[in-house]
């Protein structure tokens, strides 16, 4: 009777399982190639662009292929240069959360999940924000979920609970973060901000140009930014961080994150997951082109973690046929791509945590001066 009784819930699991299977549409989109260019080895970077997908693991970037183009479709993404891979597990679990997978990229420190660039002990560990601030460097982040998310949040927060959102609001205003934009109303008092910052608050405030007398934040949703033509994209939200941020001071770090592409894959939505991941897609377009107009500037694109389990199983006519394993995180080792001076330096498999380390190596960070940073008002 025990075997029996085993059997039979295996059996049920697995008609459950399977009923998770949906379909997806193959794509007929030609690839639109762009242009990859050489850089001298000698060349040393000067800014930073570091771009998340996050949830994304290997599968979400293949369906998303498929679904534009078909399998022989190839992505912007798909067109960088320069390919590694890297794990992600957090200081004492083999899956990591956004957290901590943040943390150690804006660190090279491990942490507890839910921690922000705290190390497992809450000793406050320097972001890389932090690190490039005292060597003159302005700064930006980019997200389509709120700013207070763990993964814009580690880069100037320090708390041991990612979801104390007023608290890490109140360090965002107080940070060196020159410009954020996202999502995130309800976490401030925006009478307050005005008197810091630019205040934006509308899709249109993106065609202004403003000074920098004051730092600049984007609130552009009461939490999340939801997809519609009143709110602006990650694409439009980065070029104007670019704009902003542009030839100002000894460089800049910008990190512009799809932060919607692991929401949709918890909600085992693949269609929605491929329409935030086209958005991101087309960010990385833009950025390779500002790379060939701005010779000194890495692009690393990354991803903090996979979230879904997503497997493409077969073809049925002109269909795929895709299931979720989960609808949490997984562990599965995710992808990195990037491109310009030092790319050559994110090959093969890699800690999360060498990343940053690798950043730092790409500008030469050991042999910067400390200075400040005084960006002219007009």
């Amino acid at each position: 009777m025990k075997y029996t009784f085993v059997f039979a819930i295996l059996l049920i699991t697995s008609c459950n399982f399977s009923e998770q299977t949906e379909s997806v549409k193959i794509g007929s989109k030609k690839t639109e190639l762009i242009e990859i260019k050489d850089f001298p080895d000698n060349l040393k970077a000067k800014n930073i662009i570091l771009a998340i997908g996050d949830g994304v693991g290997p599968n979400q970037i293949t369906l998303t292929r498929i679904a534009i183009g078909g399998p022989d479709h190839r992505l912007f993404i798909d067109q960088m240069p320069y390919h590694g891979t890297s794990l992600t597990h957090s200081f004492n679990n083999v899956y990591t959360d956004s957290a901590a997978s943040s943390t150690a990229l804006s660190t090279g420190y491990k942490t507890k999940n839910r921690y922000l660039s705290l190390d497992p002990n809450k000793a406050k560990l320097e972001t890389i924000v932090e690190m490039l601030y005292k060597k003159g460097y302005s700064s930006g982040i980019v997200a389509t979920s709120s700013v207070v998310h763990a993964t814009p949040a580690a880069l100037y927060a320090h708390t041991d609970d990612r979801y104390k959102y007023k608290d890490i609001s109140n360090q965002l205003i107080n940070s060196s973060i020159d410009i954020a934009l996202g999502g995130g109303q309800k976490f401030f008092d925006l009478s307050e901000i005005n008197d810091t910052h630019h205040l934006l608050t509308t899709k249109d405030s993106l065609e202004q140009n403003f000074d920098h007398s004051k730092k600049l934040i984007g609130l552009f949703d009461d939490d999340g930014i939801v997809r519609s033509d009143e709110n602006p994209t990650q694409r439009q939200m980065t070029n104007f961080a670019l704009n902003h941020l542009n030839e100002q001071c000894n460089g800049f770090i910008l990190m512009t994150e799809g932060s919607q592409i692991d929401w949709a894959a918890h909600d085992n939505d693949a269609n929605k997951m491929i329409e935030e991941f086209k958005d991101f897609n087309l960010t990385i377009k833009d950025l390779i082109n500002f790379v060939n107009e701005n010779n000194e500037t890495l692009l690393i694109v990354a991803s903090d973690h996979e979230t879904g389990g997503l497997q493409i199983l077969k073809q049925d006519t002109d269909k795929v046929i895709i299931q979720w394993g989960t609808g949490s995180h997984t562990s599965i080792p995710v992808g990195l791509q990037s491109y310009g001076p030092g790319a050559e330096l994110f090959q093969g498999l890699m800690d999360n945590t060498d990343i940053h380390y690798k950043i730092l190596e790409a500008i030469d960070y050991k042999n910067l001066e400390n200075t400040t940073c005084d960006i002219p008002t007009k």
